[in-house]
């Protein structure tokens, strides 16, 4: 794989999506046997404890700098979001079939979209957003008994 190709966006994506995948079906059997929110919690020491291995061992805390106060904002309003959709996450993955509660979740991918229109001035192209409505309807077809 050409060295360009590791720092571009897409592939962090790609790989991003390959680990979410890996999530759902590993937290699903995870979850069997507990309580989704005690499952949420191991889930999140888990990540805690490997980021700080990676942040250490690259040293990038060392040279972090100073941290802007509205960083610091969107930063815990970022992870108060991302705590509320793990547990939620978990507990529709106790609940229901993985292959159903995922696409579920994607709806996020719309979610992104709108928000990023309404918020962050974002203006998606018409490609896009027929993208995004196929997303939208794949997740209602789904969610549809």
């Amino acid at each position: 794989m050409p060295p360009d190709t590791l720092l571009s966006w897409q592939f962090w994506a790609l790989l991003s999506a390959v680990f979410a995948a890996l999530t759902a079906i590993f937290a699903k059997v995870g979850v069997a046997d507990i309580n989704s929110d005690l499952a949420t919690f191991i889930r999140t020491v888990v990540v805690l404890m490997s980021l700080a291995v990676i942040l250490f061992a690259t040293g990038q805390f060392a040279t972090a700098g100073p941290i802007s106060p509205k960083t610091w904002l969107f930063l815990v309003l970022s992870g108060l979001c991302t705590g509320a959709s793990w547990l939620c996450y978990f507990r529709a993955l106790k609940l229901g079939p993985a292959t159903l509660v995922a696409p579920i979740d994607k709806l996020s991918v719309v979610l992104v979209a709108l928000f990023a229109v309404a918020f962050l001035g974002e203006r998606p192209s018409a490609m896009h957003w027929l993208g995004i409505a196929l997303i939208a309807a794949g997740a209602v077809i789904i969610a549809v008994k």
